[in-house]
């Protein structure tokens, strides 16, 4: 339907009302946010401010440029740049309403790979692991209410995964993912109601944490497939490990379907997982990219294979059923796909598209 030209990055396009929001590092020099008319692809607005950074050399070929997806809740747009920064924007007009620069206003160490993760919202706090730990920070003036989970070394200060929220052994919960560890937080007083150590090399636990009714699966790269249960106990919550699987994750998280788990995984295939019956159903003889954006309609999965390819996919835990596929872009494609009505927004390393869905 249209396209634009964008400077590099891994941000997920964002659909906010009549408005799409992108973000992008520009030059070496610049983190760059923009807003796009729906309808028209007409830009609306730009902002940015410095932010560039150069990661470590063995993970030089995914990239320096931005990588967290903002969230919006209608009216603030919450942007996290590559230095620990935490920006909120109008969506309206994109003026700035706050910034906390983390390294500077708390002296926490510039994280080693920017900041990678996406915030979680609720009607007046944004979650977000920024500044060394799990934060929970007001969205009218990005103050700091708690932070929980702290881990202030080099290597495994800077968190990858995202938080989400799940209620859990009948207890509401922030459901987060450290570079060590697997953890539920009370959304309200930020106590760690329950946490276990999850096995990953050089802390690569890069999933989203997915619950699966009282049950949290994860995986993680040089550490495999994980299922543990969260329950009641003398002390508040518990959790036991259930099982752990040598198939690995990497930087895919998984899509659940009637109870089964489908997972793109370090070895490059894609894998159907039952977590209840602990074991692997199948996996793909056909190697594909080395990450994909997922997400399920029914009993179809939609995925965006980081070299450009859209599979269309059948959910059928007796073996692989390719629907169909075509090409999307000739450049790397690692944001998340985004899907609105009958449109797909897909953000190339240097450009938005959009497709409408026949």
């Amino acid at each position: 339907l249209w396209s634009v030209d964008l400077a590099e990055g891994y941000a997920s396009p964002l659909v906010v009302g009549a408005r799409v929001f992108t973000v992008e590092t520009q030059d070496k020099k610049m983190e760059i946010v923009r807003a796009f008319d729906r309808e028209t692809g007409k830009q609306l607005w730009e902002t940015g401010w410095p932010g560039s950074m150069k990661v470590p050399f063995y993970a030089a070929k995914n990239g320096s440029w931005v990588r967290s997806t903002p969230a919006s809740d209608g009216k603030t747009l919450f942007v996290g740049g590559m230095l620990d920064v935490l920006v909120a924007l109008d969506v309206e007009t994109g003026d700035e309403r706050w910034r906390v620069d983390f390294p500077q206003s708390e002296d926490t160490p510039k994280p080693s790979f920017g900041f990678v993760c996406s915030p979680l919202l609720d009607d007046e706090h944004v979650f977000v692991q920024v500044g060394t730990a799990l934060r929970k920070i007001r969205k009218s003036d990005g103050k700091t209410v708690w932070k929980v989970l702290e881990d202030e070394r080099a290597m495994f200060g800077s968190a990858f995964s995202s938080p989400t929220r799940a209620k859990l052994a009948g207890r509401d919960q922030i459901l987060v993912q450290t570079r060590m560890m697997l953890g539920g937080v009370d959304p309200q007083s930020g106590d760690v109601l329950w946490s276990t150590p999850v096995k990953a090399f050089r802390g690569m636990n890069i999933l989203t944490p997915t619950p699966i009714g009282d049950r949290v699966f994860t995986a993680s790269y040089g550490g495999g497939t994980f299922w543990f249960e969260v329950a009641k106990s003398d002390n508040g919550l518990g959790v036991a490990p259930l099982w752990n699987d040598e198939l690995e994750g990497n930087m895919s998280s998984p899509v659940v379907i009637d109870g089964k788990v489908y997972l793109h995984g370090r070895d490059k295939r894609f894998h159907c997982i039952d977590p209840q019956a602990e074991k692997v159903l199948w996996s793909t003889n056909k190697k594909f990219g080395d990450y994909w954006s997922m997400v399920a309609n029914d009993n179809r999965i939609l995925a965006l294979d980081d070299r450009g390819a859209l599979f269309l996919i059948e959910a059928d835990p007796t073996g692989f059923k390719l629907v169909d596929e075509v090409e999307i872009s000739q450049r790397p494609t690692w944001a998340h796909l985004t899907v609105c009505g009958d449109k797909l927004y897909i953000r190339d390393l240097k450009g938005l598209s959009v497709y409408r869905w026949k």
